[in-house]
């Protein structure tokens, strides 16, 4: 019987892009694809174990159908006829508990395979170096995880059995046409191109709807999600721009609405057709069955052959047309395969070395040694970066906006990677570290503060897994936040909202720097940690951070004068390069870049300070 699609429907078809992008068969990936297999062998034996059984099984009922004609109604056996009535019903319960169990096993083995493909692919994709997540949309990093991966689950439960299960389905079919009688198998084959090759031509225009109804549909989910998130409804509400975007989406709902009833009302009358055509093999089947008996008194055949052949020819059109749509089914399945790999193949350039060293960084110098970087090969960002902060000192770095100050300062936890020079703590290049202990000696605090979605109390032991309410009560004082969160009713089990959206820019700001006093560092590096606060929170918090700096060697992007004051010496970058360097007073005696900054930025904010003041 015709699928929803009917015969040769809209997914035995590749689009255009599909058809660009076909993936090449080699050996290697085929290779690859079986080894996430070859952990459930036994599994899959079995599988293939209960298709064969269900296929073989799966003809009894027909078979015995022909007995129960030819045997207990024409011979008029009452017992026979119970028996036999018994015996169909039972081989049906075995079928469809054999289905169940091959069901089951499928389903096992495909959630167990999706299983370890997420865990590999999360693994991967935590180490990946911070390059591939400033590159890389965040929507194909979920659809990898997630969709496609996802979509294994129907490849193994659904193509690679579909195929064992229609070919045994065929063959143990055929098998029993011709083994009952080959003049009426032939006849009811000679049906299957007449089904097929019309509808194929049918299903190519439904598919161009259906393709054209997703993109609509696409369309619309993009309108959605922009719409209807945190900053789009935002956005929206504040120009007063609610009738126009209902007015758009409604413009686009009526496409796909419109797009949807034509591709329905394409495929209606086909389907009504096609399926009287199905019963042109049985028809014809009676007719020659019934020729053969009648005007040719074939003693050979009876009632119940021709009963028992109509339904075994039933059973063979769908399984038919399925291995005709193997190759796009097979090609989907490798497109998929070929997606995650892609990934997988992408290489982690920033490792840890083999018996990375661990020295001790405490008050230890850091050096830049003519350090070079970019993130473009034709663009260089940083050149000839050297410098040296003893260690227990702090640093200050200013410059305009874009010089690379952040890039400096990312290159010191690896997040890159130089391409020349070196970049090195106690004597010992970065890249020769063991990679977590590196960065575990280092404290971060951003400008763009991240919250994870959950409660402040989570956030915080991000930190420190193992931390006391006491310790957390203590960095939140320090970080001057721990009022703020007694003052809620939930206190550190408040819910901080996705990226922290419940909380202000200060209030994030505040818990960003008690998690990283939490972290107690040995290094730390504050990349306009207080351009968030407002002047009073700032002056509070810099007396935490300064606390906080004792003793450990400290390097500042600041953009306000009072905090560059207090560096020990002053790094002012300027188009990738260092052009000057020295105390405040050294470097405005200068009268060069920095002399330039503090006129038009840092003089500005002291000024407005001092008129709170």
């Amino acid at each position: 019987m015709p699928g929803p699609w009917g015969f040769g429907g809209p997914r035995g078809f590749l689009t255009d892009e599909e058809k660009q992008n076909m993936p090449k068969v080699t050996k290697q990936l085929l290779a690859r694809i079986l080894s996430y297999l070859k952990p459930y062998w036994f599994q899959f034996t079995l599988v293939f174990v209960t298709i064969l059984v269900s296929a073989a099984v799966g003809l009894l009922p027909s078979i015995i159908t022909g007995r129960i004609v030819d045997e207990a109604l024409i011979g008029k056996d009452m017992k026979l006829l119970i028996q036999l009535l018994l015996m169909a019903f039972a081989t049906l319960t075995v079928s469809q508990v054999v289905g169940v169990l091959e069901s089951y096993i499928n389903a096992w083995i495909s959630q167990r395979i999706i299983f370890d493909m997420k865990n590999q692919m999360y693994d991967h994709l935590q180490h990946m170096p911070h390059a591939f997540f400033t590159s890389e949309k965040q929507g194909d990093i979920i659809t990898r995880m997630n969709s496609d991966i996802s979509g294994v689950s129907n490849v193994i439960s659904g193509t690679l059995s579909s195929v064992v299960s229609n070919i045994a389905t065929v063959v143990t079919t055929l098998v029993a046409l011709f083994t009952m009688s080959w003049r009426l198998a032939l006849v009811g084959i000679v049906v299957i191109p007449l089904l097929i090759l019309p509808t194929k031509s049918v299903g190519k225009t439904r598919w161009k709807l259906l393709s054209e109804s997703q993109e609509k549909a696409d369309e619309m989910n993009q309108l959605v999600n922009e719409t209807l998130s945190v900053s789009g409804s935002m956005l929206v509400k504040l120009f007063a721009r609610e009738q126009k975007e209902y007015d758009r989406f409604v413009g686009v709902n009526e496409e796909v609405t419109r797009l949807a009833m034509k591709e329905q009302r394409s495929g209606k009358w086909f389907r009504v057709i096609m399926g009287m055509f199905t019963q042109v093999g049985p028809l014809l089947i009676y007719f020659a069955g019934g020729w053969f008996i009648i005007s040719r008194g074939d003693p050979n055949l009876t009632v119940g052959t021709i009963t028992a052949t109509v339904a075994l020819i039933n059973r063979l059109y769908r399984p038919v047309q399925s291995l005709l749509d193997i190759e796009v089914d097979f090609t989907r399945s490798l497109a998929l395969f070929t997606r995650i790999f892609d990934y997988f193949d992408m290489v982690n350039t920033i490792v840890s070395p083999p018996n990375g060293k661990k020295p001790p960084v405490a008050q230890r110098d850091i050096k830049f040694d003519h350090v070079a970087f970019s993130y473009d090969p034709a663009i260089p960002l940083l050149t000839d970066i050297d410098f040296t902060v003893p260690g227990g000192r702090m640093y200050a770095i200013v410059g305009p906006s874009g010089s690379g100050k952040s890039t400096v300062v990312n290159l010191i936890p690896r997040l890159y990677d130089v391409l020349s020079g070196s970049v090195s703590i106690a004597g010992v290049d970065v890249r020769q570290f063991d990679l977590s202990y590196l960065r575990s000696c280092i404290g971060v605090v951003t400008q763009d503060s991240y919250l994870f979605n959950g409660t402040i109390r989570e956030n915080l032991l991000y930190a420190k897994d193992n931390a006391t309410q006491e310790e957390l009560e203590a960095a939140c004082k320090t970080a001057n936040i721990h009022d703020f969160i007694m003052n809620q009713p939930d206190g550190y089990e408040t819910q901080v909202g996705n990226r922290g959206l419940k909380l202000s820019g200060g209030e994030k700001q505040r818990l960003s720097i008690a998690r990283v006093m939490l972290k107690d560092p040995k290094i730390l590096i504050l990349d306009e940690a207080t351009s968030a606060l407002d002047s009073i929170s700032e002056n509070s918090i810099q007396q935490a951070l300064e606390v906080m700096m004792q003793g450990r060697t400290s390097i500042v992007i600041a953009h306000r004068l009072s905090t560059i004051l207090k560096a020990d010496k002053i790094l002012v970058l300027k188009g990738g390069q260092i052009v000057e360097q020295g105390t405040h007073e050294e470097l405005l005696g200068q009268g060069g870049v920095y002399r330039e900054l503090y006129e038009t930025q840092f003089r500005t904010v002291l000024d407005m300070e001092q008129e709170k003041k």
